[in-house]
C-alpha cells in the first residue's frame, strides 16, 4: 500500500468521532460473551466449533464481498498474518488451559490483559491514563475476580494448564495490538477475514488431533453456529478491529472486562446455571464501573485526537 493511501485511512480514523468507537467496542465484547454460552451449549468440540465459526464467517462474508467485486488482496492477507496466528494461538491454548487447570485460574489470568495492554499503551505508544481511569479499570477487574471465584468451579489446577492460560493470554494481548498497528494499512474487514482464514487453517487440523470430530453437526446446531460465526465476527471481531484505531489500546482491553458478565448472565438465564450473592455484586460492580469509565471517556476522547495520528 502506497503512504498516501495509508495516509488516507489515518484520515478517515481520525475524523471518525470516539464516541462511535466507545459503542463499537461495547457491542464487540457483549456479543463476545453470548457466544461463549452458546459455544458451551453446543454439543460439539471447542475446536471444532472454532474452524467452524471462523470457516463460515470467512466463506460468507468473503463471498458477498467478491459478488460485490471486492477481493481480500495478498498484501492485506500479508499483513493480516501474525494478527491470525496470534489468534488462532489464543483460541487453541485457552481450550487447552481449561481442560488442564480450573476454569477459575484460567479465567482469571486471562482478565489480566487490560493491565498488560495498559502499561503497553503508556510505554510504546504514548497513551495517557489518568489515575481515575486505571483506578475504575482495577475496580472492574476486581468485579470479574468475584464473579469467577463465587462461582463453582471443577477440575485441578495444574502448571501446565496455567502456563497455557498465559500464553493464551499473551497471544490475546499481541493480537490487539496487531489490530491496532496494521489498521491505518488494512480495513478491519480484511483484517478480520484474514484472521478468520488462519484460525480455521489452524484449528481445524488440531480439532481432528484431540480426536473432535469435523463432521456435519446437524441442521439446528449448524444454524446456531452461523448466527455465531456471523455475530462474533461481524459485530464482534469486526467491531472491536474498527474501534482499536478510535480508542486508546487500554480502553479496548479493559472493555473485555465485560465479557464475563453477559457470559454469566445469559448462563444463568438460558443454562440454568445459578448465581451467587458473591457474582451478582461482582456483576454489579464490573458494570458500574465500566460504566463510569465510559462517562468520564465520553466527554475527554471526543475532543482528542487518537495517540498516534
Amino acid at each position: 500500500m502506497t503512504s498516501s493511501s495509508t495516509t488516507t485511512r489515518k484520515a478517515a480514523v481520525g475524523s471518525t468521532g470516539a464516541g462511535a468507537g466507545l459503542a463499537a467496542a461495547a457491542i464487540a465484547v457483549t456479543v463476545w460473551g453470548g457466544s461463549g454460552v452458546v459455544a458451551k451449549w453446543l454439543p460439539m468440540g471447542s475446536l471444532a466449533i472454532v474452524a467452524y465459526r471462523f470457516g463460515i464467517y470467512s466463506l460468507i462474508v468473503g463471498g458477498i464481498r467478491a459478488l460485490r467485486g471486492q477481493r481480500l488482496r495478498l498484501f492485506a492477507f500479508r499483513r493480516s498474518m501474525v494478527g491470525g496466528l496470534l489468534l488462532a494461538a489464543d483460541v487453541a491454548l485457552f481450550f487447552t488451559a481449561v481442560k488442564h487447570t480450573t476454569i477459575v485460574n484460567a479465567t482469571i489470568i486471562g482478565s489480566l490483559q487490560p493491565l498488560l495492554l495498559t502499561a503497553y499503551g503508556v510505554r510504546f505508544l504514548g497513551e495517557k491514563v489518568q489515575r481515575r481511569d486505571l483506578v475504575l479499570g482495577l475496580i472492574a477487574l476486581a468485579g470479574v475476580v468475584a464473579i469467577v471465584l463465587g462461582g463453582t468451579d471443577s477440575g485441578e489446577a495444574s502448571i501446565w494448564g496455567d502456563l497455557a492460560a498465559l500464553g493464551a493470554l499473551s497471544a490475546w494481548s499481541a493480537y490487539f495490538v496487531i489490530a491496532k498497528q496494521v489498521s491505518t494499512e488494512v480495513s478491519p474487514t480484511d483484517f478480520t477475514i484474514s484472521a478468520a482464514v488462519i484460525v480455521t487453517v489452524v484449528n481445524a487440523p488440531l480439532a481432528l488431533l484431540f480426536g473432535q470430530s469435523l463432521g456435519w453437526p446437524g441442521t439446528e446446531n449448524m444454524l446456531w453456529i452461523l448466527g455465531m460465526a456471523l455475530a462474533s465476527g461481524i459485530l464482534g471481531h469486526n467491531l472491536m478491529n474498527w474501534a482499536l484505531p478510535r480508542i486508546p489500546l487500554w480502553l479496548g482491553a479493559t472493555f473485555t472486562l465485560f465479557v464475563p458478565v453477559v457470559s454469566s448472565a445469559l448462563a444463568w438465564a438460558w443454562l440454568d446455571e445459578p448465581l451467587s450473592v458473591i457474582q451478582m455484586v461482582g456483576m454489579a460492580i464490573t458494570v458500574g464501573a465500566l460504566g463510569v469509565l465510559v462517562w468520564f471517556q465520553q466527554a475527554g476522547l471526543a475532543n482528542e485526537p487518537v495517540s498516534g495520528e
